[in-house]
């Protein structure tokens, strides 16, 4: 059994959520404060125990610890010829961009979106398109703007459409009834998509996520998936991903790009802590969504008895991040996110940077230890309460 209750001091670990001030709380950047799974600093220790760092390669282990993962954790197996290891999701995102758009065209998002698309999409030259999604604040959910994204996928300009599955930072999980529909589309009008899966084992409902991966190969023609472990077990910064890529001339071209821009050399960990992950990290995952289920619902339950007037939490079905409803507070979180962090120490991530529809959101990391929670939520109550009386003054 993980104790995922022990809190371990992250200051002064080049961390980049935890290189803050003394008093100050990130609850924000989305890695988690906890330990990754056991197996995975065995195979690190392994590894470097070998005291030889030469140059590394991928072996077919590497691609078939993927396809086993998926078969056993999501029902279905993707062809390990589909695969093509890059450093990073975004990385490989930005190389996609520049191979399969040229300077000037649009590419199509879904705001509220990680804010690195926007970011990636503006540093290489292309033009940031958002057909945003719908939130129904009655049920707090979100849906795809259908009428929307079609007139913006038939746009002549519109090359790529960057899809978050499950989403971030709402916890929205597309239907298999929507990733057909958007596959479809994507046929119709000839617009690729990226599909960053990056959340896809943190879910919470019965039923899992639905890999893209996972339609028939006729509608994926169109379609690049990025997947990784480093959500998942933690890992960010092993640098390593998996694309999955069905048709075989967008994945050559994909991965001649790819090696043009170095994102196609591995480093010292990405292989071992892949395989390992994948092949003796189910029990630590499975321990792990049981205590961040647990996290979850004790930041609902606090803020529907502490909060209720003033936040909700927007149901979700994935991901370790919390999206708050500010709009009975502000219509704009970002003054709100200052105030907070000057005078609690509490850093949230202001709704904003997702995009204009997320202005009066904001982004909470529930991957804490409990007492770390408790000291977070504990600072967002009094900080919104002196925030509303300052604003009455």
């Amino acid at each position: 059994m993980m104790n995922f209750d022990q809190i371990i001091n992250r200051r002064a670990t080049n961390s980049a959520k935890w290189t803050v001030g003394p008093n100050e709380l990130p609850l924000s950047i989305a890695d988690m404060d906890f330990p990754t799974a056991p197996a995975i600093v065995a195979a690190l220790q392994a590894k470097v125990a070998t005291g030889i760092f030469g140059y590394e390669t991928v072996p077919v282990t590497y691609y078939q610890a993927v396809a086993d993962w998926y078969a056993n954790e999501h029902g279905c197996r993707p062809q390990i010829e589909w695969m093509q290891y890059a450093s990073g999701v975004i990385p490989a995102l930005a190389s996609v961009i520049r191979r399969v758009t040229n300077p000037g065209d649009q590419v199509l998002l879904q705001a509220p979106v990680y804010n690195m698309f926007f970011q990636t999409i503006r540093d290489n030259g292309r033009q940031v398109v958002s057909s945003d999604l719908n939130y129904d604040p009655t049920t707090q959910s979100y849906s795809i703007d259908w009428r929307d994204l079609e007139t913006k996928l038939a746009d002549q300009r519109t090359r790529l459409l960057i899809l978050c599955n499950p989403h971030n930072p709402t916890g929205q999980i597309w239907s298999q009834a929507d990733l057909i529909r958007l596959a479809e589309l994507s046929g119709k009008y000839h617009v690729k998509i990226f599909a960053d899966e990056i959340h896809g084992d943190i879910t919470f409902n019965e039923t899992g996520y639905v890999p893209f991966f996972s339609l028939p190969t006729s509608l994926l023609q169109q379609v690049i998936v990025a997947v990784s472990p480093s959500k998942t077990f933690n890992v960010a910064s092993i640098h390593a991903a998996i694309l999955l890529i069905p048709n075989a001339d967008l994945r050559a071209v994909i991965r001649q790009g790819l090696q043009n821009d170095g994102l196609t050399a591995v480093n010292l960990a990405a292989i071992p802590a892949t395989i390992a992950a994948y092949t003796q990290g189910q029990a630590w995952l499975h321990e792990l969504l049981a205590y961040l289920k647990t996290n979850r619902a004790w930041v609902e339950q606090l803020i529907a008895t502490q909060l209720a007037s003033q936040i909700q939490v927007v149901p979700a079905q994935a991901t370790y991040l919390a999206w708050l409803d500010c709009r009975q507070v502000t219509r704009d979180t970002q003054p709100l996110a200052e105030f907070l962090r000057q005078t609690t120490g509490l850093i949230l991530t202001p709704g904003a940077v997702y995009g204009e529809p997320g202005k009066a959101f904001l982004r909470l990391n529930l991957a804490y230890p409990r007492a770390v929670l408790e000291d977070g939520l504990a600072r967002l109550v009094q900080g919104v309460a002196a925030y509303q009386e300052k604003s009455r003054n």
